[in-house]
């Protein structure tokens, strides 16, 4: 490995392709760095502008959010944190899909061909999954713990519920659940890498069980319907994952030659 050095130039490290016999230029620890900061400043660019839009919007989106409920500010800056704190979450959201492209931009010269080539295919899948996450837990798990929860305490109490405390409902009850979708994806890498197969899935199914249990309970409201209603899809996820492991294992091995 030879280093050169002109000028003001930074420093490129030569490497000799021994199959080729030609010289390929590595990048320098600049480089990477100047790569860095153009893809954050992209994320930072898409990040703001998603975020004017929908705050500039929120009078449009607003009842879509608040499902008709009626809620209270305790404060007037309340009011300022309760817009500012959904608007971000769904700035968030939308430049999601960006933010993994630029993200992607720069990690992809660094990873292997095997890594490259499964988060090439298996991106859009992702983005899919956690868009499935945000619905079930929109759709789903939201309203059916929100109306227990009300229910409950309107036996002996008068349910007020103010807009900070309903924003924080809403987002946990939703973006955790858009994470925890990814499972099977990252049971995917994990086994196109050669670090988990099928029968280690197995074998710590009981396990897994356990923990996904201990996950949903910390991530949703503090009630057994909120947190049934999330372990439920999260075993069948499980399950899905050995299965769709245990088709790239028999894949592999009927891609061996005899």
């Amino acid at each position: 490995m030879v280093s050169e050095k002109e000028g003001k130039h930074p420093v490129v490290d030569a490497v000799t392709d021994n199959d080729h016999g030609t010289t390929v230029l590595e990048p320098t620890l600049v480089d990477h760095l100047t790569d860095l900061r153009k893809q954050l400043i992209k994320s930072a660019v898409t990040f703001i502008a998603f975020f004017i839009l929908v705050f500039s919007t929120i009078n449009i989106w607003f009842p879509a959010v608040t499902r008709g409920h009626e809620l209270i500010v305790l404060g007037p800056l309340e009011v300022v944190t309760f817009y500012m704190s959904l608007s971000l979450a769904l700035s968030f959201g939308l430049s999601l899909p960006f933010l993994c492209h630029y993200l992607w931009q720069f990690a992809k010269p660094g990873l292997l061909e095997k890594e490259s080539r499964f988060i090439g295919l298996y991106s859009p899948v992702m983005l899919l999954l956690f868009v499935a996450g945000l619905a079930f837990g929109y759709f789903v798990v939201n309203p059916l713990s929100y109306s227990f929860l009300v229910s409950i305490g309107s036996m002996n109490f008068t349910v007020m519920v103010s807009a900070q405390e309903y924003a924080k409902f809403l987002l946990m009850t939703t973006m955790p659940i858009g994470l925890l979708f990814e499972l099977p994806i990252v049971a995917m890498f994990l086994a196109a890498i050669d670090i988990l197969t099928a029968g280690t899935l197995k074998k710590v199914r009981k396990w897994s069980y356990i923990a996904l249990a201990i996950i949903s309970a910390l991530i949703t409201p503090p009630d057994f319907v909120s947190q049934l209603i999330v372990l439920i899809p999260m075993i069948l996820l499980y399950e899905a994952s050995i299965l769709i492991v245990v088709h790239m294992e028999k894949k592999k091995n009927d891609q061996v030659p005899c």
